[in-house]
């Protein structure tokens, strides 16, 4: 199977499945002297791990992440930093019933006939548990790139939504309610949302917006690796995962330039942002900003028709622990995804001049 490795100077390769032993990655390219923080790389782990709330899967699992290779002493040693984090609340038993079976709108069907063999259990490599191992890169990340700054947050649930969520300042409420959420009153009505729907017995989708601050110049390299497409191709890579937009987005395109265009100030700064932070695919140093679309998680506890192996017409219903939606846990994800773009660039724009 190819296609496990992100990035180009600064890269990551992860391994594992949703119910094997352990999942984990292999960073590359990341270089010597940068202070690795393992408290923060677990507190994003914290964020993302399963049973964090009653709003999302209730699988156990401490995500507590073990550093094998390219950490001494507090600091990168410029050597592959290898790493691993254990599974240990599996309940493979909970999948038997789709052994021969497809789930709708899941990866089950496409796996089997790509491959001719598939691990049914939670889906496998096709498991969004995968992104445990780009959240610890992408704290790794984090790390490297300071005092360029990430922040992504819950703007939407279902039709629940923030206006402007891009002019949003105080991200002080985010980590304080489970929906993650930097609107209080709307938080609440977020997870009261959510709530019923997991009552219902179904699933709703959301929007993850993610606002990066204090970035240079300069980031970006076209014609092909534009950051606005490499931070799309990161962001697309991501389970459940249907739309990207930055800047102003598909609203960008009922406006007239002249309302669009983002007019210089003296210092190169902008007076609006349309743009999103970037201009002929690098960074113009003003906030890139974009949104992330989720679609509701594909499990439901409802009976639906689908077919099995033989093509025979079946009947199934969800079983085992399963997120009625995923967007709270998909912000750290979203950080860390961004985090590895800018790292990568970063690396590489260490030779874009003499």
């Amino acid at each position: 199977m190819a296609g496990n490795t992100f990035g180009k100077s600064f890269t990551l390769s992860t391994f594992g499945e949703s119910h094997g032993p352990a999942l984990g990655g292999v960073i590359d390219g990341c270089p010597a002297g940068v202070p690795v923080d393992i408290d923060a790389i677990q507190k994003d782990l914290d964020r993302r791990k399963p049973g964090q709330s009653a709003i999302v899967t209730q699988r156990k699992e401490p995500d507590t992440v073990e550093i094998y290779s390219g950490v001494f002493e507090g600091k990168s040693t410029g050597t592959p930093i290898g790493f691993i984090i254990h599974n240990t609340n599996q309940k493979s038993k909970d999948y038997s019933h789709i052994k021969d079976s497809y789930r709708p709108s899941h990866a089950d069907y496409v796996y089997d006939q790509k491959y001719g063999f598939r691990d049914y259990r939670g889906g496998g490599r096709s498991s969004a548990r995968e992104t445990a191992a780009r959240v610890v890169a992408g704290s790794i990340a984090k790390q490297l790139i300071a005092p360029i700054e990430i922040q992504a947050f819950v703007s939407a649930v279902g039709e629940l939504s923030l206006p402007n969520p891009e002019t949003i300042s105080d991200f002080s409420f985010i980590e304080q309610n489970p929906v993650r959420c930097p609107d209080d009153a709307m938080a609440a009505k977020m997870e009261t949302y959510i709530k019923q729907v997991r009552k219902d017995g179904d699933t709703v989708g959301g929007v993850v917006t993610c606002i990066v601050k204090n970035i240079p110049v300069g980031l970006g390299e076209p014609v092909f690796d534009k950051l606005h497409a490499v931070l799309g191709q990161a962001m697309l890579s991501i389970n459940a995962v249907k739309g990207f937009e930055y800047g102003s987005g598909f609203a960008g395109a009922s406006l007239r330039g002249s309302v669009h265009n983002d007019l210089y100030n003296k210092d190169g700064t902008t007076k609006t942002n349309n743009s999103g932070g970037v201009q002929g695919g690098i960074s113009n140093g003003m906030d890139v900003y974009f949104n992330v679309a989720f679609k509701p998680v594909a499990t439901i506890m409802q009976s639906q028709e689908t077919i099995d192996n033989k093509g025979e017409t079946v009947t199934m219903e969800g079983k085992g622990r399963h997120d009625p939606c995923v967007v709270p846990r998909a912000v750290p994800i979203v950080e860390a995804m961004a985090a590895l773009v800018l790292a990568d660039f970063t690396m590489r724009n260490k030779s874009s001049k003499i």
